[in-house]
């Protein structure tokens, strides 16, 4: 049984290294009275982390295309 906990230990702490040199994470937090629909439209979502980053790269894109205009 001990083989099998080194093993989780040895995974976890892999994990969390891999995380601090290669992932930045974010905490967005929505009031369910002003942005219900917010919320509603993220738990439609299958991926709400690649609904998210699908629509920033849209309006990057957006900006770039403005940009180049400019």
């Amino acid at each position: 049984m001990r083989g099998w906990i080194d093993t989780i230990q040895a995974h976890t702490q892999a994990q969390a290294k891999y995380d601090k040199n290669n992932t930045a994470g974010f905490y967005t937090k929505l009031n369910i009275h002003t942005d219900l629909d917010i919320i509603r439209w993220l738990w439609k979502q299958l991926s709400k982390q690649g609904a998210v980053k699908k629509l920033i790269r849209e309006e990057i894109a957006r900006e770039k295309s403005e940009d180049s205009r400019s």
